[in-house]
């Protein structure tokens, strides 16, 4: 387990908009967001001063290894995953087909 993470200083961008915050991460998660978050001593701590602090996306849509014209796109799993993480995206869905 690791010790629980705050996100200080940062503009969190969300569904409402933008706003200055502090968030803290426990076990992977998001328990709390707002304006001044005490930091303990076990927590680790990240400065986020003049970043955005956003969540990561998800494509629930994706087309990787698709059947074309008798044969298979180029964007394989591989590919297609890292190219998703490169930008942002956390998690994608894609239809297997065998």
């Amino acid at each position: 387990m690791s010790p629980p993470l705050v996100i200080k200083n940062g503009t969190v961008v969300n569904e409402d908009g933008m706003f200055k915050a502090d968030v803290l991460v426990k076990n992977g998660i998001i328990v709390e967001v707002s304006p001044k978050i005490i930091a303990l001593p076990e927590m680790e701590i990240i400065d986020a001063t003049d970043r955005l602090v956003i969540p990561g996306g998800i494509d629930p849509h994706t087309h990787m290894q698709m059947p074309y014209a008798g044969e298979v796109t180029k964007d394989d799993f591989l590919r297609g995953t890292q190219a998703a993480v490169a930008g942002g995206t956390t998690m994608v869905s894609a239809k297997i087909r065998k």
